[in-house]
């Protein structure tokens, strides 16, 4: 059960990946308004430590924060179409330095034994 727990963790990490790369470039009226980054800093270290729950073990804990990353990584190179769905805008810069620190932060909170689950 753990191991189902755990793939669709991951799917989720990738799912956000895509999401955060689909909706940060997004401008209202000329104002950026970068969804994508805001539901990353609030969604990733959730499934971090949801993972950490399962298992503490570094590899294990981080495998969403590593799908995240990879999704972005690839989607930034490889988008359909030929499109570049990651253009150099702040708002790319924050979402991917972000959204690591993110992740590392619940990382951290795993690994030190500060996390409590219940």
């Amino acid at each position: 059960m753990k191991a189902v727990a755990l793939v669709l963790l991951v799917l989720d990490g990738v799912l956000l990946g895509a999401f955060g790369v689909v909706f940060t470039p997004i401008f209202t009226g000329g104002v950026p308004v970068p969804m994508g980054i805001v539901f990353t800093l609030l969604i990733l270290p959730w499934l971090v430590l949801r993972a950490g729950e399962l298992d503490a073990r570094p590899g294990i804990a981080s495998a969403p924060l590593v799908a995240w990353f990879a999704t972005v990584a690839v989607l930034a190179v490889v988008a359909p179409g030929g499109d570049v769905m990651v253009p150099l805008w702040w708002q790319s810069g924050v979402l991917v330095i972000g959204g690591v620190a993110a992740g590392l932060w619940a990382l951290r909170q795993i690994l030190n034994g500060e996390y409590e689950h219940g």
